[in-house]
């Protein structure tokens, strides 16, 4: 047995051993669960800054699609059949199988790489918040015996450089943090009297 079962299976052994730990596991599995949190965060975007949250959502948007896509092909190329489906001593808490025939590269892993590396270049700070959640969405695609762990750091590589490739090509972009400009210099022959 490999380094990669191993850690297969001592996390996805936690499974089915406490049914509140694997509900909230399944939970993050399932797409819409990220709604909520994905519209208070564009919403909070959009409030902040604007012009930005404009510009750069159909980027993100776009990083986020092309990672979905390209993790999709890779799937194809690696032909790498996922650990539930490999394994026998895997644990199956998934009451509607575990997901498609193959594992290489873990998506939900490269998607939500893909944003928080995006948010990462834009947004420095946000890092403390994106980057568990990251992580927390990789360890349930473990748990929950979708994939091995190197499928999710695969997941991970692949939109991190493309979540941040985008964001740093936008940044190069002049007109993307471009402040409107304040009128600085006096206007030739109004005077200024301060009030008193």
């Amino acid at each position: 047995m490999g380094v990669d079962e191993a850690l297969f299976l001592a996390i996805n052994g936690m499974a089915g051993q406490l049914e509140a730990a694997d509900h909230f596991f399944l939970q993050l599995g399932h797409r819409s669960t990220l709604y909520l949190p994905g519209v208070c965060a564009i919403a909070f975007w959009i409030w902040n800054t604007r012009r930005e949250a404009l510009l750069g959502g159909p980027v993100l948007g776009a990083a986020v699609g092309l990672t979905d896509f390209v993790g999709g092909q890779l799937k194809w190329v690696f032909e790498r059949v996922r650990p539930c489906r490999a394994l026998a001593e895997a644990v199956k808490i998934e009451p509607s199988g575990c997901g498609g025939l193959f594992s290489f590269p873990s998506n939900h892993a490269a998607n939500t790489a893909a944003i928080a590396a995006f948010l990462q270049v834009l947004y420095p700070k946000s890092g403390w918040v994106t980057w568990p959640i990251v992580a927390l969405v990789g360890f349930a695609r473990v748990y929950i015996g979708a994939h091995y762990v190197t499928d999710v750091l695969g997941g991970w590589m692949l939109g991190g450089v493309l979540g941040g490739g985008a964001a740093f090509a936008i940044l190069q972009w002049p007109r993307f943090r471009q402040k409107v400009g304040v009128v600085t210099a006096p206007i030739k022959g109004v005077e200024v009297h301060p009030e008193t």
